[in-house]
């Protein structure tokens, strides 16, 4: 149908207006949901050079197009808060018609029924009575929602039909085709909690992909934010004219998983509740159930018998049943098998024998009983009994009849049976739409049973626990089918209900169960469990809880992951205190012997695990995060423009909030919890309801430059809410909440305000900007009282001084400034700064907190740290590492105990305050060398603080550190030939020293020795430093041996030769230099135009002189490092050469390369013998095996590729199609690749180490380190010893366990 004339006017008349003013790209969404814009339309707009373009070309199609399209775009208006032009375009907005509501009351085609059953519409019950007009009510509400997306509330008592009138609603043809021809999808949701939720989404996404072809189809989500996203994208894209239908929604926080631009009908006993979600809203009320005449037509369907015909007794049983469907139903059944008991049944409701207090009249939950007891009664005797043992079911938990089978020990084929005597009694439901069936029982019909057997629940589930024992002797299921599923999630269940302690320790203390529920079900049923069981536990053995609860706790993001990762490997990590250790210890040491490969991390006890619980809340950074005052929550937001609220104690989420149309930038708990304000780069302030997830004041018109902090008074008394923007004037404003504007502005700053806060007795706020200030502010008259020129304390640079945040001490006298690398300290009372804490000078501080309850301060940096410093003895306490980006925000808990810390990885850190206050962790850098002798590991690695460490491997102890070098410390290497260590510096310099006095080469190496081990002697150690030299040391009495100047840049990379006389050096200064160190002779090798990041040489043997060096200029040069010649010079690639390796036999050498292939060449002809190409990214390391057949090659999209030697052929892609949740197969670039001496292994690093079978191209085990971005690993000879330290600085050594 074509565009109304005056709706085709309106377009025209406003043009101008709406081309002004309207982005297109926000309103296409919405027409593409609608089913009036395509794709392709959509593309070919966007491909208009500048907005006003676009906007032109959608008005353009518009005209061209129907009715349809008129009132979707005006409905587009709205949304996106274009009101005003919205206005303009109403008067002539197309009329919509109702007709299609005339017809055939049914108008259930074969057609439509085909959609209604692959959306999982259930089917009309057996006996079933048209209540037309009830049916017509929600009709009419669907048709208003065919032009745009909104919701259709369904409400009414339990019992009362609203189930099956929204799937009688659906069944008529006019709907399907006029307002959903995208479909219809049912889903069941009851009282789930979040997994469970999780998992219904899940199965959804998958139905809703089935007709996708096979390249747009995705893993499955692995959590609840992921999964909306997922579902938002298909029913936007995807099923743009669809009905989403959730049948018995009890909680907000589930319906907002659901709140995505779609057009949902829902079924409720609580009217209100879709006032927590955005969009069109619509309500049908069942206000009653049945009248008397459909009451008597359910008997005589029932009866066979006409409505006429009934008995006297058939209208008085319905009266007594108060119009419940249910109970007439339940009733209805028993008449079926014995139609003379009119009376008999009568009297039975009319006894009420079995009364009970009940808190809500709703309901007449005397008619039930009655009609329960009567249906009960006339099943046989056994069949009874089996009926009562369905009183252990959970409310809306749908069941096999395997489940069931176990439980009676009956073949499933006579469980079948007996479920389907008490469906066809009403006595239980039945869901054919899944297979095998699933059987459960209303909400009611629990509640009786429960009511009946309270004394006999502990010995009812205490059968259950008994048979599921007898039934799976030999281990849990692990199928994941229906019956697996109940099992694993309610076993731990049952056995607390059964009181069977014993039991409940056994299988919640093992490593084992942790393994198959985690994999079946995720984590975060596991660590409910260990909260909701902890009283119980904690009398067998607290700590042997804690240690399960802190282990997923801690690996819960790993446990998400697919491929699903190993958890014995990943418990090896755990302390070796560890329960959870101890049995992942016994399982390796059983695997291993059955070939299996498990690496336990011998120097662990070196490194403190200090964060408590790790939350992975939103995708995109975070920017805030923010304890309740009762410590009991945590909220966060970030980039995903979302508020969600934790239970700090497991992580579960309790509340998820589509918060602002912009990245929410702060968030903020109310003194006495009952409210949450946010703030967001969309200029608003929202203040929310914790409880209910609603908004309560929205304060979008004061501010109109991104709202950068937001923070709510100390305590209730004066109820206040602070703000602070990046407004040029008018940038911090105080709210009273009764007030729908702002109470005060404060003046004073004209440049953006970054933080804001009250002091301890909300006298003052203290604001922070980047006028290099922070100003006080008197409450009670918004004056400014003082300012600190933060500024004036960084006089000696002429960059600007930012201030990014301020935090009062407790006592209110002193108030802490975060400006560059440093925080100070002032008194409040003189503006003197009393106190300068100053950071690594390559960070800055981006937060800082002081605690409420010491005089600990917590200060959060742009290097991914966290740092707690004393502020009485000016001393740093901890560092707190784990993030892997900047951190945004610290915030200690009221008590002191724990603090929060959230970073732009993603995370959420917990950290228990005292344990982090005993522990200062040293990280290391991760350019180092190591050596491997018999039992002995020794590391020798740069440390943060710029000193040299030498390490032993097994044990994490320092057996020698430099003091702090002066110039940044690039590389080192390590020798065991004569007793000598090469240090590099940034100078330039070698120098050779053999003469000096103990005192003296203290005063020159600047080195303290920590511990002497005669075991370590005689070890030589080179050091490259920034400024170009290299040093020569012995190891460990740190005598400088020589200091070799000569390089003018950065010293990249330095090697000794076998024989411990020679050390080659390569450098920034594009030259590769060969120093007789003892002498100080020195060859310089001159040739590659840009840096030399790395050479090798070409073998073992003394007698071979010859060295490899590649460089970013995409050259390879051959030296003769005796007489300094360069032997031969190609051009191998176009791009920047990344990595270089030389064959074990010595004939080939292979090159990889930004440009994405890998060459292989011979090394006397110089010719390439293959070019390898099929990498996607560039391909960054290589590495031949030792038998010289195969080369392994890595890219930095995580791909290994296997190549034959011999034709070039491709081998194996390892592992391709096990992609993980991040962006890379390998969770980053592929840095370095290792044979085993047999050539059956391999090992590689990236985000994570890997090991791989290579003739099968089959990960064999995975590594997770705390940190990321592995640069290089160190193997042992025999492949059983593996170094490496990734970017936070922890050092691993591990070792295969036998």
């Amino acid at each position: 149908m074509a565009l109304e004339e005056g709706a085709r006017s309106s377009l025209l008349r406003f043009r101008h207006k709406l081309e002004q003013d309207i982005k297109p790209s926000y309103l296409m969404d919405h027409l593409i949901s609608d089913g009036v814009l395509t794709v392709d339309e959509e593309e070919r707009i966007k491909t208009q050079p500048t907005r006003k373009d676009q906007a032109a070309a959608l008005l353009e199609l518009l005209l061209r197009k129907d009715n349809r399209a008129y009132i979707s775009f005006y409905n587009a208006l709205i949304t996106e808060a274009y009101e005003d032009l919205a206005n303009l375009l109403h008067g002539d907005l197309p009329q919509i018609s109702l007709s299609a509501l005339k017809g055939s009351s049914d108008g259930c085609t074969p057609t439509v029924q085909a959609v209604l059953s692959q959306g999982g519409v259930p089917q009309r019950p057996v006996v079933f009575v048209s209540r037309l007009e009830l049916v017509n009510r929600v009709r009419e509400k669907l048709f208003l929602v065919e032009k745009a997306p909104g919701w259709v509330t369904v409400f009414g008592m339990a019992g009362s039909g609203k189930s099956v009138l929204a799937a009688e609603a659906v069944r008529h043809q006019g709907i399907i085709e006029e307002c959903f021809p995208g479909g219809v999808h049912w889903l069941s949701i009851g009282q789930l909690d979040k997994p469970d939720l999780l998992a219904k989404i899940q199965s959804l996404c998958f139905r809703l992909e089935q007709s996708m072809d096979s390249q747009s189809l995705h893993r499955t989500p692995n959590s609840l934010d992921e999964a909306k996203e997922r579902l938002r994208f298909l029913m936007l894209r995807r099923y743009p004219r669809s009905l989403l239908i959730l049948d018995d929604v009890w909680d907000t926080t589930v319906l907002k998983v659901f709140d995505i631009h779609s057009r949902v009908l829902l079924t409720t006993r609580n009217r209100a509740l879709a006032d927590s979600v955005s969009g069109a809203k619509y309500q049908v009320e069942v206000e009653s159930g049945l009248d008397e005449n459909k009451g008597m037509e359910i008997l005589a369907l029932y009866t066979k018998t006409e409505v006429c015909a009934l008995p006297e007794d058939a209208r008085s049983i319905v009266r007594e049943c108060k119009g419940s469907p249910l109970v007439v139903s339940l009733i209805g059944a028993l008449l079926k098998e014995k139609p003379n008991r009119w009376h008999y049944y009568l009297r039975q409701l009319q006894q009420k024998q079995f009364k009970r207090i009940r808190k809500s009249s709703s309901y007449d939950y005397d008619a039930l009983d009655q009609a329960m007891s009567a249906s009960i009664e006339v099943l046989p005797d056994e069949h009874r009994e089996f009926y009562k043992d369905l009183t252990v079911l959970e409310n809306d938990i749908k069941v096999p009849a395997k489940v069931l089978a176990v439980l009676w020990d009956l073949e499933p084929e006579e469980v079948e049976d007996i479920l389907e005597e008490f469906v066809n009694k009403s006595l239980l439901f039945v869901d054919n739409h899944n297979k095998p069936y699933l059987y459960y029982l209303h909400d009611l019909q629990l509640d009786f049973l429960v009511e009946q057997n309270r004394t006999q629940l502990e010995s009812l589930h205490n059968k259950v626990v008994h048979q599921y024992q007898q039934h799976y002797r030999d281990g849990p299921p692990t199928s994941g089918d229906a019956e697996c599923l109940y099992w694993i999630r309610f076993l731990t269940h049952h056995m607390a209900k059964a009181n069977l302690s014993q039991e409940l320790y056994s299988l919640m203390f093992s490593l084992d169960w942790v393994s198959i529920k985690a994999r079946i079900m995720g984590p975060a049923h596991l660590i409910n469990d260990y909260v909701e069981y902890g009283p119980v536990l904690d009398k067998e053995n607290s700590d042997v809880r804690s240690h399960f609860q802190e282990f997923l706790s801690l690996n819960g993001h790993h446990l998400e992951q697919r491929p699903f990762p190993d958890v014995v490997q990943l418990a090896l990590s755990q302390p070796h205190s560890s329960e959870v250790y101890r049995q992942a210890l016994l399982q390796a040491q059983g695997g291993a012997r059955t070939g299996r490969l498990y690496f336990d991390w011998l120097n662990k006890s070196s490194v403190e695990n200090l964060s408590r619980l790790v939350l992975h809340p939103q995708q995109g950074s975070i920017y805030s995060t923010c304890f309740s005052h009762d410590g009991t929550r945590i909220a966060s937001c970030g980039a995903s423009k979302t508020l969600k609220v934790f239970r700090s104690t497991s992580g579960e989420k309790l509340t998820e909030i589509q918060a602002h149309d912009d990245e929410v930038l702060c968030c903020a708990f109310s003194p006495d919890d009952r409210l949450l304000a946010t703030c967001s780069s969309d200029r608003k302030v929202k203040v929310w309801n914790v409880e209910r997830a609603m908004l309560l004041r929205d304060f979008e018109e004061e501010h109109s430059e991104q709202v950068n902090h937001c923070q709510f008074t100390n305590t209730t008394k004066r109820l206040l809410l602070a703000t602070c923007s990046n407004d040029k004037f008018l940038n911090v404003k105080l709210w009273n909440l009764n007030k729908p504007s702002s109470q005060n502005t404060m003046f004073g700053h004209f440049e953006p305000v970054n933080h804001c806060c009250f002091s301890p007795d909300d006298a003052y706020v203290s604001t922070s900007s980047n006028d290099g200030t922070v100003k006080l502010f008197k409450v009670s008259s918004a004056n400014e009282w003082k300012t600190i020129k933060v500024s004036d304390m960084f006089e000696e640079s002429d960059e600007e001084v930012f201030v990014k945040c301020s935090t009062w001490t407790a006592d209110g006298k002193r108030i802490i400034c975060a400006a560059r690398n440093a925080a100070l300290v002032f008194d409040v009372e003189t503006s003197d700064m009393l106190l300068e804490i100053k950071t690594n000078r390559l960070s800055t501080v981006q937060f800082c907190h002081a605690c409420p309850t010491s005089n600990l301060l917590a200060i959060a940096f742009s290097n991914y740290a966290v740092e707690l410093w004393d502020l009485e003895s000016n001393n740093k306490v901890a560092d707190c590492s784990g993030h892997l980006s900047w951190v945004q925000r610290v915030e200690f808990s009221p008590d002191g105990s724990q603090l929060l810390s959230c970073s732009d990885d993603q995370t959420v850190r917990l950290w228990e305050t005292k344990k982090v206050h005993t522990s200062s962790a040293v990280c290391l850098k991760r350019n180092s060398d190591v050596l491997f002798n018999d039992e002995e590991i020794i590391v020798s690695a740069a440390d943060n603080c710029n000193r040299l460490q030498v390490r032993d491997g097994r044990t994490g102890s320092v057996l020698f550190q430099s003091e702090e070098m002066s110039s940044r410390i690039s590389c080192t290497c390590m020798c065991r030939q004569p007793s000598t260590v090469a240090l590099g510096q940034q100078d330039g310099t070698v120098q050779v020293e053999h003469t000096l006095t103990a005192s003296e080469v203290l005063k020159t190496v600047c080195c303290r020795i920590l511990r002497l081990l005669t075991s370590f002697r005689g070890v030589m150690l080179a050091v490259g430093l920034s400024s170009g030299s290299v040093q020569v040391l012995e190891v460990p009495s740190g005598r400088l041996l020589a200091t070799l100047l000569g390089h003018t840049k950065t010293v990249l990379h330095c090697r000794f030769s076998p024989d411990g006389q020679t050390l080659i050096t390569s450098s920034e200064d594009t030259t590769v230099r060969v120093w007789r160190w003892q002498s100080g002779e020195c060859t310089v090798l001159q040739g590659h135009k840009e840096q030399v990041r790395c050479f090798s040489l070409l073998s073992t043997s003394p007698s071979d002189t010859r060295l490899l060096s590649w460089s970013y200029d995409g050259t390879v040069k051959m030296w003769d490092t005796e007489g300094g010649q360069r032997l031969q010079d190609i051009e191998a690639h176009r791009g920047a050469i990344l990595s270089c390796h030389a064959s074990p036999d010595g004939s080939l050498f292979a090159t990889t390369s930004a440009d994405k292939t890998a060459k292989l060449w011979h090394c006397e002809s110089w010719q390439c013998v293959h070019a390898l190409s099929g990498h996607q990214d560039c391909v960054r390391s290589c590495r031949f095996s030792w038998d010289s057949q195969r080369l392994a090659t890595g890219d930095d999209n995580g791909e290994i590729r296997l190549w034959s030697v011999k034709d070039g052929s491709l081998l194996r892609i390892c592992s391709r199609d096990g992609k993980d949740a991040m962006d890379s197969l390998h969770g980053g670039w592929v840095t370095d690749l290792h044979f085993s001496p047999d050539n059956s292994l391999l090992v590689s690093t990236g985000g994570y180490i890997k090991w791989w079978d290579v003739e099968k191209g089959k990960a064999l085990q995975t590594f997770f380190p705390r940190g990321t971005a592995l640069k290089r690993i160190h193997v042992s000879s025999d492949f059983s010893t593996f170094v490496t330290i990734d970017s936070i600085g922890i050092l691993y050594i591990l070792q295969r366990v036998v």
